[in-house]
């Protein structure tokens, strides 16, 4: 069998989620760099992988994928290496609502209404909105108080074992924690900043690190 290809750009919060998912379960893989902020946009070839032109597509032997959830939860499913679902029902669901919350409160918050704003717009000399900041630090505020509370005392966010949920978790607060809201704010749930702690030391974490990227997209 082929090595896995996974096409996309290393700015990018998603095709991130499925390095860390593939580097977690130890699987040797291809990247393809794909620049969907490039003149032009993607590529026709590109798009005939994936119609909506986002990042990450991924390639298996004959089989395509994308959608980050369906290409993470193939990754574990279909190779060797430690668990990142759990078994238990219950942690179960607690990881997709994990997921879930990062998709539709974290990504469009904590990334593209505060980091993107605060940080990736004023780089390139376009000055922050504002209004848009204080909006999305208010939603920031229940997300983070909802991530407190349901991961309460445990080392990871569906209890004792490493899971998606942190997998996806983890690039959104990495941009999130480049601002100074963003520091400030994690500074007010100590749980967060331990589980921040133990998965920014991860090796995979640390071998796709955005801080060592020149320039930065979302």
């Amino acid at each position: 069998m082929e090595k896995p290809c996974l096409f996309g750009a290393d700015y990018s919060v998603y095709v991130r989620i499925a390095r860390l998912a593939l580097l977690e379960k130890g699987v040797e893989h291809k990247r393809v760099p794909i620049d969907i902020f490039a003149e032009g946009g993607p590529s026709a070839s590109y798009l005939e992988r994936h119609p909506f032109g986002r990042i990450p597509a991924f390639e298996h032997d004959d089989f395509r994928l994308y959608e980050t959830a369906a290409i993470t939860r193939y990754v574990d499913e279909a190779f060797d290496g430690p668990r990142l679902q759990p078994v238990a029902p219950r942690r179960w669901a607690r990881m997709n609502q994990i997921v879930s919350i990062a998709d539709g409160y974290l990504y469009p918050h904590l990334v593209w209404g505060i980091y993107v704003e605060r940080v990736s717009k004023p780089a390139t000399g376009i000055a922050a909105d504002e209004e848009r900041i204080a909006a999305s630090l208010s939603k920031a505020a229940i997300s983070l108080a909802a991530l407190s509370d349901l991961i309460g005392d445990a080392p990871w966010f569906c209890g004792p074992e490493l899971t998606l949920a942190d997998l996806y978790v983890a690039p959104m607060f990495d941009y999130f924690l480049m601002t100074p809201e963003g520091r400030e704010m994690i500074g007010h749930h100590p749980n967060l900043e331990s589980w921040w702690a133990h998965i920014a030391a991860r090796p995979s974490v640390g071998m796709t690190d955005f801080s060592k990227l020149q320039e930065r997209h979302a």
